[in-house]
């Protein structure tokens, strides 16, 4: 159900260890994030689909509803 997604995730960088929460998109991969201490450029690890489920506290939301990557077309 939609009303269980957990829409915000708080994003640690893992050059500084900054920390800040954001809201996560529900219809769309979030590919790039700046970092807003470091200015570093994150992307996704590599099998991860978005920098939520790679540096997030909360996987993006169709990982949570168990949809799987919102960029994979099954």
């Amino acid at each position: 159900m939609v009303s269980d997604v957990i829409l915000e995730s708080e994003l640690t960088c893992p050059h500084c260890g900054h920390t800040h929460r954001e809201t996560m998109p529900t219809d769309a991969c979030q590919f790039f994030y700046e970092c807003g201490h470091c200015k570093a450029l994150l992307r996704p690890k590599p099998g991860d689909c978005c920098v939520f489920c790679s540096f997030g506290s909360v996987p993006c939301p169709p990982i949570q509803q168990q949809c799987g990557c919102c960029h994979k077309k099954s």
